[in-house]
């Protein structure tokens, strides 16, 4: 029954045969925030609007993800386990077996069809990242964008991360040109924020009686860690005493806040963790900075919730709205034990020394960087768990729910303990759209009773695995392996445990009464051990996820990208002026050398302005001509190679380069003009195989966002004429061409 008959049902006095209004609803998803990182679940850090509708709603404690991002989504989007429905790592890693397709399947049922198909408006703001490599261009296919599994409208990006200055982004099923210019105070969180005010009150005013679906995935608190700078200031001096007494204080105020129950242990600070108390007053410094403009990325998120949730309370739709606030993993240890200015220096071999870093602390947020905090602010943010994103310890798979409708909750302010899952949001939001499965399979359970009902409980088994971290619940039970990552940096070789599946030790934790599982029972309960082994065999038989990858997760990637070049790719490319960024998924591989020439159709003036560039400051090449000379400028991690020419005489049909790769000094430039050699250099350094995690696009003709270097700003369109640039491309052997696995890995 819609919305309308049951108006005209009331008009009629059939009031007993009315279906209660249909709530709208907002499900909110922040990337990257560990349990401990909301005022509500104990942070320090200021959350004043979420931690309002935890007031005036409910907070559940044992609500459970993958513990990666992708995997997540998809099981937010289907209600199926993530390998199940092919997302068994993330889209940008295709495997050979179906449940690391990469691909969720083409019949896939989603939440935002099922509820577009019953009468509601549905909307996705932000990031999406379950779109497979190769299918993110112009060209498409389109059936897993938003647009093709159930969305109306979409606003976002469709990869792991985003520049929050300057992001790449994309408008239903096309990209759209950057809305970012340097220095004018764009923020990503802000427009996504105000992208989803405007599509609410579009609708509302179209079709008052009509229910809405808000899906807002926000890009923060995921790095890069970007603020500006009145939001972290606020914080300053907050974090000087460090990593183990901030864990200390959070663990103190989730007790009494009671998200963390009695007697339960804070498990102890690891061996790859630091103490604060040994550390150099210059790594004291750097980190604790770290942490301040990650609380301001916390904060300045959190205000953009607030914006929304004002929007709606304002349209007069606040009492019959559902919000659900939730994360997609733990807290993310992806910078390292020391943090970083730049995460692509991990994965592009760039040194970063404390000394260099310190020196440069008070930019940190700024578009200049691409920064990441410190690994022990990461376990501190999943206190009181171990671990952290990427690991099926409860760091990585319990995060924070929070959920308020005042018309349909009148518990405000309590908490839920229920076990509940990523995969419980779909059923759950189908009950109370009054959507009917017919018989579709879905994994997780409604937790509509446990709105009501804080006693409400009901049997669950659930299997976890990300990168070949293993665990099981069944009905309080945990068993969880000390599998670590491999090929996953410092993480892999420091983190104590096993890298061998057969020599996994599996833990055995009573979480009914160990709420942070903190205690091993399993030399007391050897034959419950068993029992729950042969349950994550039954379960992961029956989800897909086997066979369970060999070897290192570098191997797996490394062999997709093997398999994604059977087809033989192009080594040419013709690209004309006046189109949209190309897709960094379908633009050439520079690293292994390549040829650039750009034809200019007037034969007479020099030209001046970008001919092509791709990435920006943090990463990112550009040729450009400016004062009557032609301009290669690679800026990698952030530092600047630069090759310049002569000055240039016209007239000029054709301008270009050719770089060849070296192992020695990153290779060999030659600018020409009309054929002609005008600079030749050493470049220093090597083309890297990738520019953004996020995927930046090729631009011809123009540049938009943040420049490549400061010798120009965007767009500086090219005159002259550009009728076309082609580029060749090299394909040697060689492992400086591949995509490093470290940065597949860190792009979730």
């Amino acid at each position: 029954m819609s919305d309308t008959t049951n108006d005209d049902a009331r008009r009629h006095g059939r009031e007993d045969h009315v279906r209660p209004r249909r709530p709208n609803i907002i499900m909110v998803v922040l990337d990257d925030c560990g349990f401990a990182q909301l005022g509500c679940f104990g942070s320090e850090m200021q959350t004043p609007n979420v931690d309002a509708l935890a007031e005036d709603g409910l907070r559940f404690n044992a609500y459970h993800v993958t513990a990666l991002c992708s995997p997540t989504r998809a099981c937010l989007l289907t209600g199926r386990n993530h390998h199940a429905v092919g997302m068994g790592l993330f889209p940008e890693v295709p495997g050979a077996s179906p449940g690391y397709s990469g691909r969720l399947p083409d019949d896939v049922w989603t939440l935002p069809r099922a509820l577009r198909d019953s009468g509601y408006s549905t909307f996705a703001v932000g990031k999406w990242h379950i779109t497979p490599l190769g299918e993110r261009s112009a060209a498409g296919p389109f059936t897993r964008w938003p647009l093709g599994l159930g969305f109306e409208r979409y606003y976002g990006f469709l990869g792991a991360e985003a520049n929050q200055w300057s992001p790449s982004l994309v408008a239903d099923n096309h990209a759209i040109p950057s809305p970012a210019n340097v220095g004018d105070g764009y923020h990503l969180s802000e427009d996504l924020a105000s992208q989803a005010i405007r599509m609410i009150r579009d609708q509302h005013q179209a079709s008052p009686d009509r229910p809405f679906f808000l899906y807002f995935a926000t890009a923060a608190p995921h790095a890069p860690h970007h603020v500006a700078p009145e939001w972290s200031d606020s914080y300053r001096g907050r974090f000087d005493d460090g990593w183990d007494a901030v864990r200390d204080r959070v663990f103190a105020r989730q007790t009494e806040l009671g998200v963390v129950p009695p007697g339960t242990s804070l498990t102890p600070r690891p061996s790859w963790v630091r103490p604060w108390d040994e550390l150099s007053a210059d790594e004291r410094a750097l980190y604790a900075r770290m942490h301040e403009v990650y609380a301001g990325v916390m904060s300045h998120v959190d205000a953009q919730i607030g914006r929304i949730v004002q929007a709606v309370e304002e349209l007069g739709l606040g009492e019959d709205t559902l919000i659900m606030v939730m994360s997609d993993n733990g807290a993310s240890a992806e910078g390292g034990p020391h943090g970083t200015l730049n995460e692509y220096a991990f994965t592009l071999g760039s040194e970063e020394t404390v000394s260099d870093m310190l020196d440069q602390r008070e930019q940190l947020g700024g578009n200049r960087f691409y920064n990441h905090y410190s690994w022990g602010w990461a376990w501190a943010g999943n206190t009181p768990f171990r671990l952290w994103k990427r690991y099926t310890w409860l760091g990585g798979t319990r995060t924070p729910l929070v959920v308020r409708w005042p018309n349909g909750i009148a518990d405000a302010g309590e908490v839920r303990s229920q076990f509940s899952h990523a995969v419980d949001m779909m059923p759950t939001l189908l009950e109370l759209a009054g959507v009917d499965t017919d018989g579709r399979q879905l994994d997780g359970k409604s937790l509509v009773p446990a709105f009501a009902d804080r006693s409400f409980d009901q049997p669950r088994t659930q299997y976890f695995e990300i990168l070949g971290s293993r665990s099981a619940y069944r009905d309080g039970w945990k068993v969880t392996t000390d599998h670590v990552i491999s090929g996953a940096g410092a993480e892999s070789e420091l983190l104590e445990g096993s890298r061998d599946y057969d020599a996994n030790h599996w833990n055995l934790f009573d979480l009914r009464r160990d709420f942070s599982e903190s205690t091993d029972l399993s030399a007391e309960e050897p034959q419950l051990v068993e029992s729950m082994i042969a349950t994550w065999w039954e379960e992961a038989e029956r989800n897909s996820v086997l066979p369970l990858v060999e070897g290192s997760f570098a191997d797996m990637i490394n062999a997709s990208q093997e398999a994604d070049s059977d087809g033989e790719p192009p080594t040419a490319y013709v690209y004309r002026p006046h189109t949209a960024p190309v897709h960094e998924d379908v633009c050439p591989n520079f690293a292994g050398g390549f040829s650039l020439t750009a034809e200019f159709d007037n034969g007479h003036e020099v030209p001046a302005g970008v001919i092509c560039a791709q990435g920006d400051w943090n990463n990112g090449w550009a040729l450009y001509a400016k004062d009557g000379r032609l301009h290669y400028a690679l800026c990698r991690v952030g530092r600047l190679h630069l090759v310049s020419s002569r000055e240039l005489d016209g007239p000029i049909v054709s301008l270009g380069m050719w770089y060849e790769p070296a192992p020695d000094d990153g290779g060999h430039v030659v600018l020409f003009a009309n054929e002609t050699t005008v600079a030749e250099q050493r470049l220093g350094t090597r083309v890297p195989p990738l520019w953004q995690y996020g995927g930046s696009g090729l631009c011809i003709g123009y540049d938009e966002g943040l420049p490549v270097t400061d010798a120009y700003r965007p767009p500086f369109a090219c005159t002259g004429g550009l009728e076309r640039v082609v580029i060749e491309v090299q394909r040697p052997e060689d492992a400086a061409t591949r995509i490093p696995a470290e940065a597949v890995l860190r792009a979730d």
